[in-house]
């Protein structure tokens, strides 16, 4: 609740295992709420979440953030800057891994092989980046929640991570959600998008659904250029002022294509 109004409405939202959703929406939509709740950093006043098969928040149940087995990378980085690399990525890992080969296999995956001792500030904003991607993944988390990563780079390294990243949770086989406002990086990451407008999911597809397939005015006018057209429904197709136009699903009566 904000100002006693509901930040989050009738969400029901699922993530099937190794793929990615891209939550999509305008600031203030009610993404990022939505991902805290998730993580446990925000206590939903209703519904449940369920990580695994267990639930983790609920009326009569709440797991602690860090006991969600649940990744998560900011906005920035968030390095230790007193810690190594290998320190920063293998901090969340029982004592006696905190160094050796989970560190060395995750810092691989993100291409920083050779980097363990070496100080965060010697790093470029792409490679701390991924350090933080590498301490998510060392931990081998359920679920990896990614809060607009790239919001604090430049254009063209932003554009440069977003495949390098997409590739990196593909090749870990990761559950992840992430959460952006940008259309491009949604379509381009997500094996799935999740629409969210006004503290409501409006659609979730594939980038195609959503681009070609659209399930409101809405959607539409949110995710392309859109020329809107009165229509009569007749079935599968739609008499318009151009035309005839066939429609993705049967409907009757006046519509807008």
């Amino acid at each position: 609740m904000l100002g006693g109004r509901p930040v989050l409405r009738g969400i029901d939202l699922d993530v099937p295992a190794g793929t990615v959703l891209a939550l999509l929406g305008p600031s203030g939509c009610g993404k990022t709420t939505l991902l805290r709740c998730i993580a446990g950093l925000d206590l939903p006043d209703a519904g449940l979440v369920v990580v695994d098969d267990f639930t983790v928040s609920g009326p009569e149940c709440f797991v602690l953030p860090e006991k969600r087995r649940i990744g998560m990378v900011f906005q920035e980085p968030a390095l230790f800057p007193n810690r190594t690399v290998g320190g920063n990525v293998g901090y969340g890992l029982p004592r006696g891994e905190r160094s050796g080969p989970r560190v060395e296999r995750a810092l691989a995956l993100v291409g920083l092989t050779g980097t363990t001792e070496r100080m965060p500030a010697t790093l470029s904003g792409g490679q701390q980046q991924r350090v933080a991607l590498a301490r998510a993944l060392a931990a081998e988390p359920s679920l990896i929640l990614l809060d607009e990563p790239f919001s604090a780079l430049d254009a063209p390294l932003r554009a440069e991570l977003r495949g390098e990243v997409r590739r990196l949770l593909a090749a870990a086989g990761a559950t992840a959600v992430f959460v952006t406002h940008d259309q491009e990086e949604a379509f381009l990451i997500g094996d799935q998008v999740a629409l969210m407008l006004e503290g409501r999911i409006a659609q979730v597809g594939t980038p195609d659904d959503l681009y070609e397939r659209p399930e409101s005015r809405q959607v539409a006018t949110f995710v392309g250029d859109a020329n809107l057209l009165p229509a009569e429904a007749e079935g599968d197709v739609a008499l318009t002022p151009v035309g005839r136009v066939p429609l993705a699903r049967p409907a009757h009566g006046r519509v807008e294509v």
